[in-house]
């Protein structure tokens, strides 16, 4: 079976692991510290605060933000339930906005009809890997006088015009879960330019501490360990290799199911689409599913319900949501990471 996602973990990221377990530092030190210089590097920030995972990451950046009760924060219904569940965390409300059926991405026309006087933020999901309308959503916030925080746990190292996402926010969120881009094992990252936020965070994931056993307010034991550190700073060396060798098979596999007739990823000119996840959109999805299967070939759908319609979330908005709504309905995710073959693409494309 081609599975529909395989981490690249290698010899590298073992001996990596094997210098921290041998050095006794295993909570977070001088591994962390280095992962965090080089990730904000990598997406052109002057910070980076690393925590336990991505959900963290967005719970830590809302609170930083000043996020917080009676206020709202627009994001997608067509994501990772985290995307919502983040900001119920800070005890504000979620308020959901439509997506382009292209790009799966919340739109800048959708957003500014959610926008409300309690609109405190904007959170865009750049999902599957493709930088929402950046340029745009930063000029509507500006306008309304909104934070903007990225949620770009899915989308390492995607761009517009070469700015990395991350960076276009007040601040950005990655995932660094086993089937992202790169992965940690569990982690997270915040990336920002503001020094304040990042003060704040760094306080917030570590107790509210601001020296040792000195707490100036309520914080969480959200820190990431050297361990997954170490991971982290291999991976994030092999990445670009990583997201060339997706974009690759991304391509390959676009060739070929276009010349049958499929609805391939749509890449808006100036975008580099990192393809987390390769998604078409096809009728009879579930049958489509099962024949790939019986030919070896695995896929997943994300997502098959929008957040919208659980109970948990169905007060935060029910209108207005039919791009996301019919999304749920066709999306199916192909194999796109570079542990594919040349014989595997062909496998893929050939099952259709």
């Amino acid at each position: 079976m081609i599975n529909v996602a395989s981490p690249q973990i290698g010899d590298a990221e073992f001996e990596a692991v094997k210098e921290v377990m041998q050095s006794g530092m295993l909570a977070q030190g001088k591994k962390v510290a280095e992962l965090e210089e080089k990730f904000a590097s990598y997406c052109g920030t002057e910070h980076g605060i690393a925590v336990g995972n991505g959900t963290q990451a967005l719970h830590i950046a809302l609170l930083a933000m000043g996020i917080g009760k009676g206020d709202e924060v627009i994001t997608s219904p067509f994501s990772f339930v985290a995307s919502a569940t983040s900001i119920l965390f800070t005890k504000a409300k979620p308020v959901f906005a439509d997506i382009d059926p292209k790009t799966f991405n919340i739109t800048p026309e959708a957003i500014e009809k959610a926008i409300t006087p309690r609109t405190k933020a904007i959170m865009p999901v750049h999902i599957f890997g493709l930088a929402a309308d950046m340029p745009k959503i930063n000029k509507l916030a500006t306008h309304h006088g909104l934070k903007v925080l990225e949620d770009s746990c899915q989308a390492h190292g995607a761009s517009i015009n070469g700015k990395v996402t991350g960076s276009f926010g007040d601040a950005g969120t990655f995932s660094f879960y086993p089937t992202k881009n790169m992965t940690t094992g569990e982690g997270g990252m915040i990336t920002t330019n503001s020094d304040e936020l990042a003060d704040t965070a760094r306080k917030l994931r570590n107790h509210g501490m601001a020296d040792r056993y000195v707490y100036e307010f309520l914080g969480y034991n959200f820190r990431m360990t050297d361990i997954a550190a170490a991971i982290g700073i291999v991976q994030l060396d092999k990445l670009d290799a990583m997201t060339e060798a997706r974009i690759k098979n991304a391509s390959i596999l676009s060739e070929g199911l276009a010349a049958k007739g499929i609805e391939v990823p749509y890449v808006p000119e100036n975008y580099r689409h990192v393809f987390h996840q390769y998604t078409i959109r096809v009728q009879d999805r579930d049958n489509l599913a099962q024949q790939l299967r019986d030919k070896g070939v695995g896929s997943g759908v994300y997502y098959p319900k929008p957040l919208h319609k659980f109970d948990l979330l169905a007060d935060y908005g029910r209108k207005g949501l039919d791009n996301s709504e019919e999304a749920a309905k066709e999306v199916l995710s192909l194999p796109v990471h570079p542990g594919l073959s040349q014989a595997d693409l062909e496998t893929i494309i050939g099952a259709f």
